[in-house]
């Protein structure tokens, strides 16, 4: 039977990375390490008060700070974004920036709490959008911090804020009266941002600029218990309905109802007046699963209708789609899966992690589903190297387990960094004699190889009988242009046993994780 591969009318997907503390200690080493692995593009945040460090305890804004020149800013709180963005062009490597919260606190809003760690309370949109058009100036590809021999490399993909839903990054996220808050305020974040990214050169047009970071679970706001000293999540559909001044019914909001929630009395002017809000380049979300496989959607639990997680992707869809209309929009966003992965036990014994094989199973599965799904556009993995070996209160994505000679794993990769480096997914595993079973992989840095050495790539399908060895039984023909590291093929077995990927790199092969199959 033929191979199949993506869907020609959509690009494949997008093999995306999150490794934010080892790309700030040594980012070009970094940069190569994914590279290596086929990683296309690497997100990092950029941080509004780490910039403004300097300028970020008064209460009142510094007079002597020009907020939207990049130049007015402390050259030290540039100094690990310029490296990252050197270090990404230095290797092929697409920059992804979302610039976000905490900022300074006199950027914070009344009645903020006293630490600073705490302040992205209520933000001034006005105050980010200076700040995002200094961002934009500094990184617009012509701009040469001082003593620079060369321009800073332009970036060209943007997401502004990081999980406006969730109460660690902004707050709070209801009133006293249970209301919606978090969506006005990231509203006002998006019109000013979205008019900072266009002043500086910075468009639809030229740049990737994502909205949204949702995080995908939460609590409805009227189970909220209170305001502070809490950091609830907001379930992300109620925060979309909330974002684009909806009711439960996807109506626009009217009047007094309207504007107890932060919106306009009138809808008719609310698309124009918010244009990010329509004209993004799509939405991203944080599909998390608790550590349950990603065909797993969550019932029964109180908000569950609303979430955003991996299963309900096709509810998040339908929750934008239904936005959009009501102001007669015929957008429909693509979404950006911008941070994903599966915690592990070991090292975390949490309820909302999984097994080591569960893990590197589950990915492939995500992968293989997101493939399947042409609204979705990128896959991916948060974190290169767990954060610790704690057991508890920690998240533990890692391809590779923390590094440390106290640590039992000390640095071992984990299943999962075979199963990230060469996905393979079967949908069926079992089938009659003579018949046929779907394969599907990837080979994420294929394309890489491909391009540096100008020599088509090659994938075997290899299987083995229970206690014998690996022999190649067909062998895949990538076409990286059209198809990038995917393909999709039927294979007939001859027996029962396991099934694996090769790729050779150079001379030495690449495996994927191994699946068992039954042939009666």
């Amino acid at each position: 039977m033929p191979t199949k591969t993506a869907d020609s009318a959509r690009p494949p997907l997008l093999s995306m990375f999150w490794s934010d503390p080892q790309l700030q200690s040594n980012p070009l080493r970094t940069m190569r390490t994914l590279k290596d692995l086929g990683v296309q593009v690497v997100r990092t945040s950029i941080i509004w008060g780490n910039v403004a460090a300097q300028y970020a305890y008064p209460s009142t804004k510094p007079t002597q700070l020009d907020a939207t020149d990049p130049g007015s800013y402390p050259a030290d709180g540039w100094t690990t974004y310029d490296a990252i963005d050197r270090a990404a062009a230095a290797t092929g490597i697409r920059l992804y920036f979302t610039v976000t919260g905490p900022g300074p606190r006199w950027a914070a809003g009344p009645g903020a709490p006293t630490t600073f760690g705490d302040t992205p309370w209520e933000p001034s949109a006005a105050d980010f959008g200076e700040f995002v058009r200094a961002v934009g100036k500094r990184y617009d590809g012509h701009y040469r911090p001082a003593g620079a021999t060369s321009p800073l490399p332009r970036v060209d993909f943007w997401s502004i804020w990081n999980e406006p839903n969730y109460g660690t990054t902004l707050q709070p996220q209801v009133n006293a009266a249970h209301q919606p808050v978090s969506p006005r305020m990231y509203r006002e974040l998006v019109d000013a941002a979205w008019s900072s990214l266009q002043a500086t050169g910075h468009t639809p047009a030229t740049d990737t600029i994502l909205i949204g970071e949702t995080a995908p679970y939460g609590t409805e706001p009227d189970q909220v218990g209170a305001v502070r000293g809490m950091v609830p999540e907001m379930v992300p559909l109620t925060f979309i309905r909330g974002l684009y001044c909806l009711g439960s019914d996807y109506a626009p909001l009217q009047g007094a109802a309207a504007t107890q929630l932060g919106c306009p009395a009138s809808s008719t002017n609310f698309k124009a007046d918010n244009p990010g809000l329509f004209d993004a380049s799509g939405w991203a979300d944080h599909p998390y699963t608790g550590g349950n496989p990603p065909s797993m959607l969550t019932t029964g639990l109180p908000g569950s209708a609303d979430f955003a997680d991996f299963p309900a992707i096709s509810h998040l869809e339908d929750s934008l789609d239904r936005a959009a209309a009501a102001y007669g929009s015929t957008v429909q966003f693509p979404i950006y899966n911008t941070e994903f992965g599966f915690q592990t036990n070991p090292p975390n014994v949490e309820s909302t992690t999984t097994s080591l094989g569960n893990a590197a199973t589950y990915m492939n599965q995500a992968e293989y589903l997101s493939w399947r799904n042409p609204r979705i556009r990128s896959f991916n993995q948060y974190e290169l190297i767990d954060q610790n070996a704690k057991k508890h209160d920690n998240f533990d994505t890692g391809l590779e387990f923390f590094t440390s000679p106290d640590h039992p794993f000390d640095g071992r990769p984990k299943p999962s960094y075979e199963a990230y480096r060469m996905p393979l997914w079967m949908p069926e595993t079992s089938a009659a004699r003579g018949h046929h079973l779907e394969v599907w992989g990837c080979a994420r840095a294929a394309p890489v190889v491909a391009h540096r050495t100008g020599q088509s790539q090659n994938v075997e399908i290899q299987f083995a009988q229970p206690a014998g060895r690996y022999r190649t039984i067909a062998t895949v023909t990538l076409d990286p242009a059209s198809a990038g590291c995917y393909f999709d093929t039927f294979v007939r077995f001859p027996g029962s046993g396991t099934v694996r990927l090769a790729w050779k790199d150079g001379s030495t092969f690449q495996h994927s994780r191994v699946q068992a199959i039954t042939v009666s």
